[in-house]
């Protein structure tokens, strides 16, 4: 199985109001491969907030079909054939949003 964290570095004070974004079903669920998905926030660090989205998925190659898929797409800002989110919206998002990276592990084992 394929752990894959996506890393959000956030202003301080507002990782739950983003986290409640990724509580809206997107059509993630309904990828072949998917296996669930969880949400960590770290309030530890003074300059920022840090929210883990952390999905689990069968294998890489169930994780990248959904990288590709339209639905991931939607989800992240891209409509039917590349369409962006209106400009308003984005802005909102990159003061709040301040950067992100992505980990991946290979989950060997769980009770």
């Amino acid at each position: 199985m394929l752990m894959v964290t996506n890393n959000i570095k956030i202003k301080k004070g507002h990782a739950h109001e983003v986290a409640e974004r990724f509580k809206q079903r997107k059509g993630i669920q309904e990828s072949p491969g998917f296996i669930r998905m969880q949400l960590l926030i770290s309030t530890e660090s003074e300059e920022h907030d840090l929210l883990k989205v952390g999905t689990v998925w069968e294998n890489e190659e169930a994780f990248t079909q959904w990288t590709q898929s339209d639905s991931f797409k939607k989800a992240h800002g891209h409509g039917k054939r590349g369409e962006q989110k209106p400009q308003e919206e984005k802005s909102t998002q990159e003061k709040i949003m301040l950067g992100a990276y992505l980990t991946k592990e290979e989950l060997v084992y769980e009770l």
